[in-house]
């Protein structure tokens, strides 16, 4: 896109939501809806379309969202502010101070570094060493943006040493690898992305559901952690493979010292409890949210200072927090104000799922989540869909458990890279073309449709989650 159509783009976009915002406000209340439901439509319209296309920092976006909600008297302040008292907030905040021990002890570039080292016997291989170390990361860091800038320069440095110089489609191939695969694969494991969190916390909040890490990993974990995984790594073989050129030999190390230093020794026993807590959960009951906190606090106690007062200030943002919970706000506001039942009817009429046909309703369910991520961005899509699960449970005939994975399917299948902002950042830092990123979505979205989702259905009657 040039300098001057990016410039048309951002009046256009932002004409045609203050436009569609206007005319739900101002419209005539349609039979059965009520002025509080067309209010909170025309307020969810502007702050789902500027996620959805970027139009201004999602952060940004949520903290006019609190604005105009109060102000406008949409909701009430409980309502509005909810998501500062949902168990994924606090997931998310325990998980960006665990992200920023990680960064600042060298434990997440040591390991990361080692392990992407093992894999350079030809590209297929490091394209699969990349990935992997991408899905090993998410049991580590639960953050999408942090894996991915942590790797990105490991991933940069490697393709200069194996003489895949900038711009080569082979350095391409590794950089769409490394930003792909800190997202779709970790979608299968709880703490690991915003959506996995806004999901959790909406199901607490909604529905009383609070959802177990060890039964998210069996239920996700083989097919779109696993497979999901290997799939990337034949897309990307697919269409980047290249031969290496000449090596850069100015290209150093990106292991770090030999020896672990003490903090390194310290975060590494406290992530090795913090995995085994996340994966007992269903034994002591204890939510990830807490357990993620609980971690981040050492993080910050003075006699542990694996992330000192200056490190907190500067390697814990402050963005990722309002964004979660602004989004959080949308789903309580369209849950509150009678717009989610609203929603769920329409839903209801134009998929007509069947109690009689299980399988119908998930391919069903879960394509409506892949189509609504392409507007929403993916964590809009639990944020509108889990407050009127309940709904699609009793038109569907499965479990309310169950509806609420499917929309997991949906928010795992990348379309487009604006569904999911790391990879918007991916472009910038990894300085690739976004055509590349584009082909890669698509091509690997369609290789889901037709070969997972049909695995997944068979493995989740396997595992007895659907009939």
């Amino acid at each position: 896109m040039t300098f001057a159509a990016a410039r048309l783009r951002v009046p256009v976009t932002a004409g045609a939501l203050a436009t569609v915002s206007l005319l739900l406000w101002f419209m005539p209340t349609p039979e059965g809806a009520s002025p509080e439901m067309m209010r909170a439509a025309a307020l969810v319209v502007v702050a789902i379309g500027c996620w959805a296309t970027v139009l201004l920092p999602e952060h940004l976006v949520a903290l006019l969202f609190f604005l105009a909600a109060m102000v406008l008297g949409v909701a009430s302040a409980p309502v509005i502010f909810s998501g500062f008292a949902s168990p994924a907030f606090w997931l998310v905040f325990g998980g960006l101070i665990i992200g920023a021990a990680v960064e600042r002890t060298g434990l997440g570039r040591r390991i990361a570094g080692t392990l992407v080292a093992r894999f350079t016997g030809g590209y297929l291989v490091t394209v699969a060493g990349v990935v992997t170390v991408c899905l090993a990361l998410g049991f580590l860091m639960p953050s999408t943006m942090g894996r991915l800038v942590l790797l990105l320069p490991i991933v940069t440095a490697l393709a200069a040493r194996l003489g895949y110089a900038d711009g080569s489609r082979g350095r391409t191939g590794l950089v769409i690898a490394t930003g792909f695969g800190s997202y779709l694969g970790p979608v299968a494991i709880l703490p690991a992305n915003v959506p996995n969190n806004v999901l959790l916390g909406a199901a607490q909040t909604f529905h009383g559901i609070q959802i177990q890490y060890l039964d998210w990993l069996v239920i996700h974990f083989p097919v779109l952690g696993l497979l999901k995984s290997v799939l990337l790594v034949a897309v990307v073989w697919w269409l980047f493979n290249d031969r290496p050129g000449k090596p850069d030999a100015a290209a150093g190390d990106e292991v770090g010292p030999v020896y672990w230093s003490a903090d390194e020794r310290r975060l590494a026993l406290l992530l090795g409890a913090a995995l085994a807590l996340w994966a007992t959960d269903a034994l002591h009951g204890v939510s990830p949210a807490w357990i993620s906190l609980g971690a981040g606090l050492i993080c910050l106690l003075p006699f542990v200072a694996l992330v000192p007062p200056p490190a907190f200030r500067d390697k814990v943002p402050i963005n990722p927090l309002v964004y979660v919970a602004g989004i959080l706000g949308v789903g309580a506001l369209v849950a509150d104000s009678g717009l989610g039942a609203a929603l769920a009817h329409g839903l209801l009429e134009i998929i007509e799922l069947d109690p009689e046909a299980p399988a119908r309703s998930f391919f069903a369910l879960s394509f409506v989540s892949m189509v609504l991520g392409t507007v929403s961005t993916m964590p809009g899509v639990p944020a509108i869909l889990t407050p009127i699960a309940d709904e699609i449970a009793l038109a569907s005939g499965l479990p309310i458990e169950t509806v609420l994975m499917t929309f997991v399917v949906g928010f795992s299948t990348v379309v487009f890279p604006y569904q999911v902002p790391p990879l918007i950042v991916l472009l910038q830092l990894g300085g690739i073309p976004a055509r590349a990123a584009v082909k890669t979505a698509l091509l690997s979205a369609a290789a889901t449709v037709v070969l997972l989702l049909p695995l997944d259905y068979v493995w989740w009657r396997m595992i007895g989650l659907l009939p």
